[in-house]
This record gives structure tokens, C-alpha cells and sequence, in this order.
């Protein structure tokens, strides 16, 4: 990557960690990171994103809300318009980025489910619907571990972003200079 995609890349570490740790909400950190970080913004995007905190509804029970956040980011890029939503095959290249991230994010963490991350990163999984377990988890370092998380999977999201448009773009150009 260049020095310029590697500033961004960065720049979507940063922002999604500090937003992070500022305000919560591992999803919607994630895509602020990275919206900022391309210079881009939808609300409805970025509000859409509440619910699939700390694995979905603060259960810890689904996936990692970063991973959640880095997929709709790919998702807000590649995905399928309502207009081509009659089309199956319309979804695969959001699909297939998707789970590029998904892997990327297994081999660095080991699992994407948030309550198995929380172990592994602070030694149990807290329940933060409950303010003596939310104050626990805090002391515990979860603010800065999880904002780790967020950031590199912003970072990760980010950079499968900039490839692929990298690509799309050398595409159409090539396709330009053969007519």
C-alpha cells in the first residue's frame, strides 16, 4: 500500500479506537473510523448500527459488534441496491469481502464471538445490562482492549475497502483503454 492508503489506514485505527473508548458502541465506532477515515458520512448507515453492540443487544452472544461494523462498512461499498435486490448473485461481492474481513479477524483473535473475545482479552465475559459487572468489566481493561479491537477492525475492514476499490478502478480503467 502506499504511504497515502497507509495514513488512512491508520487514521481509521485511530478514530474508531478513540471513539471507542469515548463513547462505546463497538459497531458504530467501527464505522465512524472508517467512514471518517474516507471521508464519507450516512447517518442512517451509521445509526443502523446501534443494536449490534457487544454482540448484538449488549448479549455478548453474537458476534464481535467491530466485525459487525467493518461487514456493513463493506457492505455500505459493494452491497446490493434495492434495485438489483431481485438478483441473488448481487450480493456476492459485499459476501465474499465479508468474509475476507471474517477471517482476517478469526486468525487474529481466534473467535468472533464477542463473549469468547471478552474472555480471552479480560478474562471473563461481563454483562453490561448490569452496573456492578459494567464497573467490573472497566476495571478490567475493557475499555482499552476493546477499543483495540475496534480499531484494528476498522483498520482491517478499511484496507479490504481501498483494495477493492484499488481494483474496481484498474478494472474499468483497462476496460476504457480496450474500446
Amino acid at each position: 500500500m502506499s504511504d497515502r492508503e497507509e495514513a488512512i489506514l491508520q487514521q481509521a485505527f485511530d478514530r474508531a479506537k478513540a471513539h471507542e473508548k469515548a463513547s462505546g458502541g463497538c459497531p458504530q465506532c467501527t464505522l465512524a473510523g472508517i467512514f471518517e477515515a474516507l471521508d464519507i458520512w450516512d447517518d442512517a448507515v451509521f445509526k443502523s448500527a446501534t443494536g449490534l453492540a457487544d454482540g448484538v443487544g449488549l448479549t455478548g452472544d453474537g458476534h464481535c459488534g467491530a466485525l459487525s461494523g467493518g461487514t456493513m462498512a463493506i457492505g455500505y461499498f459493494f452491497g446490493r441496491s434495492r434495485e438489483g435486490f431481485s438478483d441473488v448473485m448481487g450480493q456476492l461481492k459485499a459476501c465474499i469481502l465479508a468474509k475476507r474481513l471474517h477471517d482476517e479477524f478469526i486468525e487474529k483473535y481466534g473467535t468472533c464471538r464477542c463473549a469468547d473475545l471478552q474472555t480471552k482479552l479480560v478474562g471473563r465475559f461481563y454483562n453490561l445490562y448490569d452496573p456492578a459487572e459494567f464497573e467490573a468489566g472497566f476495571k478490567a481493561g475493557m475499555p482499552e482492549k476493546c477499543s483495540t479491537v475496534v480499531g484494528e477492525a476498522a483498520r482491517m475492514a478499511t484496507r479490504i475497502i481501498l483494495e477493492e476499490q484499488k481494483k474496481e478502478k484498474e478494472k474499468a480503467q483497462k476496460q476504457g483503454s480496450e474500446k
